[in-house]
């Protein structure tokens, strides 16, 4: 409880913060519960420690021990608890609470420089903060509630987060009395975490060293001891190394050895006991190749150990507190207390985004395991790249650096993981990119992508920045997942060196039709580029990028709703209902011979409101749509878009004109309706059974033989892949809306009508809808969809029907409606320099001109095309296209009368 936010009105209130003083000033308190939860005791002291081994100087070091009635014969395993990096033992009570009802022994303690404790921060100094650890042990062993495996030596585990789960791991391989582990988000070699392959990470490294220089930590219980000098808290030695290194914008071998002396590293072959990883995937300070190497040592060392991977990391995201805390407390049941039936979970687990919670807002998680873990290097894929000889530089001073990950943005991290594209940026001129063709099939990335590469410098070494990016099908669209890179300096490159190059390692879901596109960065954001200017030429060797994949990893199975087993019955009872009313058909025209090869063909269509002579939801509208085409429907709400496709698929009858698919007049149950496929907002499915099983018996209900289905097609183009044969309880809202495109396109209609089919969507599913249509259109058969999302609508449509009050305001070709600007872009061979820009916008009748993607965006005033080309062949302006540029949304207001 946080009494900070309590205010006190009145003498009782007054007395009660007293009497509260009293009890806290007597280093003890008893908090009554439940009768199901056994009250907590907990008690407070200031423990005297030597400031180094053998000296007379002291520090003091607070603590919290909690305990609860229960336990064998009065005594019960021991945790220590290890608070993280800015942190105090504040931060860790209600843990320690629970832990101790759950029948341990729990002591807690803020680490040297933090909460109440004195001394210097030593960054997990083997004589200092391991050395606290160690008799923090001592201690336990001498408490007549803790087991004891003999004497002096307590039964005890260890958890921590970050710089708590480091300390853990230390004391683990200080101290054999250590029984059980579970570290989370934390690191195996510190200098190789600030100082990944050579190069400084300035960001994290900046926001260590000034927490720790600065007043009172975050979440302290209470004033920071001062010291004297800039070095605020740090020992004076890591103070000495973090500011040279920090003026070289590059570490040193002093300052590589004395982090790495304070990494579990240095002692991991003597860590042997049962441990639990935890490591995030949202994490740009200790990414997952940290835990990684640290499976691999205490495998080695013969210790069972089991690995998390969790959504959230340091740059924000998900920590999945509540989880994580009941995963470690079944661990250390297992391997502290001897409950061999305790379920200890998978071997390897990933925590997997599966959309959004509409209600909220909050990201939904799945959880996928496998029995095992696989490594970052699994089952590899080789995905071939293309892409020639390539010379990028490092601007002078670094700058503009690119933009990945920005430590503590935990949304975009989010937004990285849903396939959103973050704040991702890089600069032109600055990188170099290899990329693939569309992928055939999907293509899920767990583990670390490698790929080899020449490179050559101007200088002595090359800094650079690889990443792989996920791009859509346009080209342009690009997400970086988890917003993560590898930092790489290159020793002596001026002649030229072949390096293999390990990409960050993520999980991250590649849909089919999209590439993969290999960059690499002359500078960014988070880490320091050389401040001299350099130019470095790349080019790929062996043409391929290994993706390593996991396939035994398996989403679980989420339980069934009760009220899921009463559905297929409903079902049954609305098909009987819908067969005892149906109407009698209406014998329809005969076929217009004329327009067999034309999709839709509307003609003054007009349907007035019910019981309204006068007002009209759709009226005279007129026109038609042809093969391969995407056409958008759109219009402000009352605009009569969905009264429309309601006609189309013979659900109502208009009142006047006529719709006709293929020649075919439409009304309700007309045999050329087999020919068009829907996608009505709400898909309903039977959620115990697969996709696959859903579609077949969808398909068999129609009473067509099962080669018409064309199964295999359309489940192609919906890019489902293997959760087909998951339950579709299990399916995240964006699997969902892609199983029911997948039932409308059953049998390959010719006409898809899509009526918003992107509600509830987070903005990958958006994408991966959008990559859908163009799919499906693209072997000459015709979509057409109604949206609000009018950036969505100029992505993927070919051609667009604008209505208004029930009436046509426009049709036509995207590129025409929207064409109708002022402003033009202006494509380019090659970069143009500043002069040149410069020059462009001062030419008379210009507005202005700036750079864009591919080229320059001109505004004109005046100036003719015509004349704008001359003046650009004049300035010697490597001009290969020239056209309007104005956004959809530009256009639908001025069509629609924008302030509506």
């Amino acid at each position: 409880m946080d009494l900070r936010g309590i205010r006190l009105r009145g003498r009782r209130w007054y007395a009660a913060a007293g009497a509260l003083a009293v009890l806290i000033g007597g280093g003890s308190w008893a908090a009554a519960s439940s009768d199901a939860a056994p009250a907590v005791h907990r008690t407070d002291r200031l423990m005297t420690m030597p400031e180094k081994p053998g000296s007379t100087k002291k520090v003091r070091i607070d603590t919290s021990f909690f305990t609860a009635r229960g336990g064998s014969g009065g005594r019960r395993p021991a945790v220590l608890l290890a608070h993280g990096f800015g942190a105090s033992k504040a931060n860790l009570r209600p843990q320690a609470e629970r832990l101790a009802r759950d029948g341990y022994a729990v002591l807690t303690w803020s680490a040297r420089g933090f909460g109440k404790s004195t001394g210097k921060i030593g960054l997990n100094d083997p004589d200092g903060e391991v050395a606290d650890a160690r008799r923090l042990i001592d201690w336990l062993a001498k408490r007549p509630e803790v087991q004891l495996d003999k004497a002096g030596d307590p039964r005890v585990g260890m958890a921590g987060g970050s710089y708590g789960g480091a300390i853990s791991l230390l004391t683990a391989g200080h101290d054999r009395r250590v029984d059980a582990l579970a570290p989370q988000i934390t690191y195996w070699n510190l200098a190789d975490a600030l100082f990944p392959h050579g190069v400084f990470k300035k960001l994290w490294a900046g926001i260590f060293f000034t927490t720790g220089s600065a007043g009172a930590p975050t979440g302290s219980a209470g004033p920071a001891p001062t010291t004297s000098g800039g070095c605020g808290r740090f020992e004076p030695a890591l103070c000495r190394m973090y500011e040279r290194v920090a003026v070289h914008g590059k570490p040193d071998d002093a300052a590589r050895d004395l982090l790495a002396g304070r990494s579990p590293s240095a002692v991991g072959d003597r860590i042997k006991v049962p441990t639990l990883l935890m490591q995030g995937q949202t994490d740009s300070l200790f990414p997952l190749d940290q835990s990684d190497a640290l499976y691999r040592q205490l495998r080695k060392n013969g210790a069972p150990v089991g690995v998390d991977w969790i959504s959230g990391g340091h740059d924000g995201g998900d920590r999945e507190a509540a989880r994580l805390e009941g995963r470690t407390k079944t661990w250390f049941d297992r391997y502290l207390k001897g409950h061999k039936h305790a379920d200890t979970g998978p071997g390897f687990r990933i925590s997997r985004s599966g959309g959004v919670d509409s209600t909220n807002g909050a990201v939904r998680l799945r959880g996928a395991s496998a029995d095992r873990y696989a490594g970052l290097d699994h089952d590899p894929r080789r995905i071939p790249l293309t892409g020639r000889p390539q010379t990028f530089s490092n601007p002078p001073g670094a700058g503009p650096p690119a933009i990945s990950a920005v430590p503590g943005v935990g949304a975009l991290g989010n937004l990285s993981s849903l396939g959103a594209g973050g704040l991702s940026l890089d600069f032109p001129g600055q990188y170099a990119r290899f990329e693939s063709a569309p992928l055939r099939s999907p293509v899920h990335l767990t583990g670390s992508p490698t790929a080899t590469v020449h490179v050559r410098s101007d200088s002595p070494d090359a800094v650079f920045f690889a990443k792989v990016y996920d791009v859509a099908p346009d080209g342009r669209r690009q997400v970086l997942p988890s917003q993560l890179v590898t930092p790489y300096r290159i020793k002596d490159a001026h002649d030229g060196r072949t390096v293999r190059l390990r990409m960050p390692a993520v999980d991250h879901d590649f849909a089919a039709g999209h590439r993969l596109r290999l960059v690499l960065s002359a500078t960014d954001l988070g880490y320091a580029s050389p401040a001299e200017p350099a130019r470095y030429t790349v080019s790929l060797k062996g043409g391929t990028l290994s993706v390593p994949t996991v396939p035994e990893v398996r989403s679980a199975a989420a339980p069934l709703p009760a009220w899921t087993w009463a559905l297929p019955a409903a079902a049954a009872a609305v098909a009987a209902l819908l067969l005892l009313t149906a109407r009698r058909r209406i014998t329809a025209p005969a076929p217009d011979p004329a327009l067999d090869g034309v999709p839709l063909q509307i003609s003054e269509l007009s349907k007035r409101y019910a019981k309204s002579a006068a007002r009209y939801a759709v009226r005279e509208l007129s026109f038609r749509v042809e093969k391969g085409q995407v056409l958008g429907l759109l219009g402000p709400n009352g605009a009569g878009k969905t009264t429309t496709l309601r006609m189309l698929m013979g659900l109502i009858t208009p009142d006047e004109g006529e719709i006709r698919v293929f020649g075919h007049a439409i009304r309700p149950g007309a045999p050329v309706l087999s020919r068009v496929g829907a996608f009505v907002e709400g898909p309903g499915f039977l959620p115990h059974l697969s996709g696959r099983a859903n579609l077949d018996l969808y398909w068999q209900a129609t009473g067509r033989p099962a080669a018409d289905a064309h199964l295999d097609e359309a489940l192609e183009i919906a890019g489902l892949g293997d959760a087909l044969q998951r339950a579709v309880r299990t399916y995240s809202q964006g699997m969902r809306q892609r199983l029911a495109l997948a039932q409308a396109m059953l049998g390959l209609p010719d006409l898809l009508i899509l009526d918003e089919p992107t509600n509830g969507l987070d903005p990958p599913q958006i994408r991966e809808m959008r990559d859908v249509m163009i799919r499906y259109a693209a072997a000459g058969r015709t979509v057409i969809v109604s949206s609000h999302l009018l950036s969505e609508v100029e992505q993927s449509c070919t051609h667009l029907v604008v209505m208004d009050r029930g009436r046509l305001v426009q049709a036509g070709p995207v590129a025409e409606i929207v064409g109708s600007g002022d402003t033009l872009l202006v494509g380019v061979a090659e970069e143009v320099g500043d002069a040149v820009v410069e020059k462009v916008a001062a030419l008379p009748g210009v507005v202005s001109a700036v750079r864009a993607e591919g080229g320059l965006l001109v505004r004109l005033d005046g100036l003719g095309t015509p004349q704008l080309l001359a003046e650009l062949l004049r300035l010697e302006v490597p001009v290969d296209r020239v056209g309007p540029h104005r956004r959809l949304e530009d256009a639908f207001l001025t069509l629609i009368g924008g302030d509506r």
